[in-house]
C-alpha cells in the first residue's frame, strides 16, 4: 500500500459528492442524457414526450440538476427551456478515475 497517497482534499469530495447525489436516479440520467445528446433547449413538456415520465416528477428532477448546475434554464417568452451545462460536461470527471485512484482535473466551479 502506497503509504504517501492521500484522499481527494475535501472540499472535491463535496463537490463530487453533490453531482453524484444528483445523477443518483435513473430518470435524472435519462433527461441529462437526453438534454446532452440531442444538445439543443428542450421544454418540460418535450422532455415529458421523450421521457415518458409525468410532468411534475421531470420538473422535480430538472431542478435537482439546476441546483448543481448539470442543467441550465433559459426564459423564452412564458416557456422555460433547460439545455445541459457544457462547462460541467467539461469538468465532470469519471467516476471509475476517481473511485481508482486516477488523478482527478481540477474542480473548477459549473457556471
Amino acid at each position: 500500500m502506497n503509504h504517501s497517497a492521500q484522499p481527494l482534499d475535501r472540499a472535491a469530495a463535496v463537490e463530487y459528492a453533490s453531482w453524484f447525489k444528483a445523477l443518483a436516479d435513473a430518470t435524472r440520467i435519462q433527461i441529462v442524457s437526453l438534454l446532452a445528446r440531442g444538445r439543443v433547449p428542450l421544454t418540460v413538456g418535450q422532455i415529458v414526450a421523450a421521457s415518458g415520465v409525468g410532468q411534475s416528477t421531470v420538473s422535480h428532477h430538472l431542478k435537482i440538476l439546476a441546483d448543481v448546475r448539470f442543467v441550465l434554464v433559459e426564459r423564452k417568452g412564458t416557456a422555460s427551456l433547460y439545455r445541459i451545462n457544457n462547462a460541467c460536461v467539461r469538468c465532470f470527471p469519471s467516476a471509475a478515475d476517481v473511485v481508482m485512484g486516477n488523478p482527478a482535473p481540477p474542480v473548477p466551479p459549473c457556471e
